[in-house]
């Protein structure tokens, strides 16, 4: 494993943390589709399902993780959801939404972690 996805493992472990200290079960971490791309959290919350995308970086260095999930990006998550579903006995009474957490690690102290519920 090298240092990015090292990063990555980590800032996903911290999210799937404080999704469960919120009160979410997670269901899933990296749940992969084929080709089509993966999903770092599948989480339920109550009724509700939550496809979760997790951004880590390390502070200053490249944008914020809050702000690394074009367009593109939500529109493949949506998918993504979709299949999850289908593959998974159908949608939840609840519905599906989408969450993005930012991990971002400073040279010290402790990581922030920032959860944006239905970002897309």
């Amino acid at each position: 494993m090298n240092a990015r996805d090292a990063l990555g493992r980590y800032g996903e472990e911290l999210a799937a943390r404080r999704l469960a200290a919120a009160g979410m079960t997670v269901l899933e971490r990296n749940w992969r589709c084929g080709r089509t791309g993966e999903i770092d959290i599948v989480a339920r919350d109550g009724d509700v399902l939550v496809v979760c995308e997790v951004k880590t970086r390390r502070a200053g260095r490249f944008q914020h993780p809050m702000a690394a999930v074009p367009q593109e990006k939500a529109e493949r998550l949506r998918g993504l959801a979709e299949r999850w579903i289908h593959t998974h006995g159908g949608a939840p009474p609840g519905g599906v939404r989408i969450d993005l957490i930012g991990v971002v690690l400073p040279d010290r102290g402790a990581p922030v972690v920032e959860h944006a519920r239905g970002v897309a």
